[in-house]
């Protein structure tokens, strides 16, 4: 199964010191996503950056969101039905927010549970909105949307250009940013001025990991005043595209209808939750498979012994047959040539079935007409036999190995039934 990660760039933001014609986002048909193919989802197969209609298709589309779009906020989950609980959501983190609720997304952390605290994600909803169709129009389909640094343990000092997503330039877009994720939240802020080194705690964690960009692993180690381990776009993109967050929640749910539904389920079966029942259905498989190839293979044997078995009797009883093409036909024929030849009577011929209908066949009343084709025998039956007295001389002529079968004209037909 196949992953397209893309990295959303970070919102455009009015700046003071720009006029908004330079400040706002480029068009969509000339946006570039910086993206990370995998074949897997635990290598980097291909990256690179270009357009959205220039983007390689996989079977999963993974959204990368810039920490600088998305506020963490932490609650106890309120007890609300599924239709309620956005509303319910804003209503209590109205007063921490700096926007109208109306206008933001929310996405609540996947272990969330009613009555315990979680995390929840909060975003520009309008934005997020707009790359979604943006993607849409050029037929990238988003399945998942993750933000690029989460609440989590270790804790991580993530260093990287203010320009999320975008290109170098030489007009401030390379300021360094860190961002710092631990248990307790996300929080980013630029390394210039005094106050960045105030915002890190005094103490920080042992298990810290610091990481950085390669564009800014050198300031970065500069200010920190220690290494940090060098993390490149497509190798932070992989690792966000991990977690299990999915910021499609509540209205941007994705609706699977038709042919997406069909493909959003296949795509669920080839990930990895789902690799051991894979293996297990490719494991049944293969033992039915042998299984059956084994049982036709003895079945195999064990007619070419019954047919050698058939010829061995056959030339056993009749010497004379040289050649041997169907040992029970051949066998039957040259019994019968010799039932003829010895004048003995055979199943079929007249007397025979004559001496089998006398024996049902009431003797004062003899049948109006007799005919005999070399095969089988037809009588006329006495006008005072019902129905239920033919179906009574069927039974008793079934046990000696002969059919009766009425005729549309009220007439009866004997035959020796085939032998098998």
């Amino acid at each position: 199964m196949s992953f397209l990660i893309l990295q959303l760039p970070a919102r455009s933001r009015l700046s003071a010191d720009l006029p908004e014609s330079e400040s706002a986002a480029p068009s969509s048909a000339t946006k570039e996503y910086a993206y990370v193919l995998s074949t897997d989802g635990q290598a980097v197969t291909r990256h690179g950056r270009c357009v959205a209609n220039m983007l390689p298709r996989a079977d999963m589309v993974i959204a990368v969101m810039a920490p600088t779009d998305v506020s963490w906020h932490r609650l106890a989950l309120p007890k609300a039905p599924g239709a309620r609980l956005r509303a319910a959501l804003a209503g209590m983190l109205e007063d921490a927010l700096l926007d109208d609720p109306d206008n933001l997304h929310f996405a609540v952390e996947p272990t969330g549970r009613a009555g315990l605290d979680a995390w929840v994600a909060v975003c520009d909803h309008t934005w997020l909105t707009s790359q979604l169709m943006a993607l849409e129009k050029a037929k990238i389909r988003v399945q998942r949307v993750v933000p690029a640094v989460c609440p989590d343990e270790p804790a991580t000092a993530y260093f990287h250009e203010a320009n999320w997503g975008g290109e170098a330039d030489d007009a401030g877009g390379n300021d360094v940013l860190l961002t710092w994720s631990t248990m307790d939240g996300v929080a980013t802020w630029p390394i210039s001025g005094s106050l960045a080194r105030a915002l890190l705690p005094e103490q920080t964690p042992e298990q810290i990991r610091f990481f950085a960009t390669p564009a800014v692993a050198a300031p970065a180690e500069r200010w920190l005043g220690r290494v940090v381990t060098v993390q490149t776009q497509a190798e932070h993109l992989l690792l966000a595209a991990r977690s299990m967050w999915n910021l499609l929640q509540f209205d941007l749910t994705p609706q699977s209808k038709g042919w997406y539904a069909i493909s959003d389920q296949w795509r669920r079966f080839m990930g990895i939750q789902w690799r051991p029942v894979r293996v297990g259905l490719v494991a049944l498989a293969a033992a039915q498979l042998v299984g059956v190839n084994l049982w036709a293979w003895h079945q195999g044997r064990m007619v070419k012994q019954k047919r050698a078995e058939m010829v061995a009797v056959l030339k056993q009883a009749h010497p004379q047959v040289q050649a041997v093409f169907d040992a029970y036909a051949q066998m039957q024929k040259e019994t019968e040539l010799l039932r003829a030849s010895a004048g003995q009577v055979g199943d079929n011929d007249l007397e025979s079935l004559m001496g089998a209908a006398a024996t049902v066949w009431p003797a004062d009343q003899p049948s109006a007409s007799i005919q005999y084709d070399g095969n089988s025998l037809t009588l006329t039956p006495p006008r005072t036999w019902s129905p239920a007295d033919i179906e009574q001389i069927r039974g008793r002529l079934s046990a000696a190995g002969i059919t009766l079968e009425p005729g549309p004209d009220g007439r009866v037909t004997l035959r020796r039934a085939a032998r098998s």
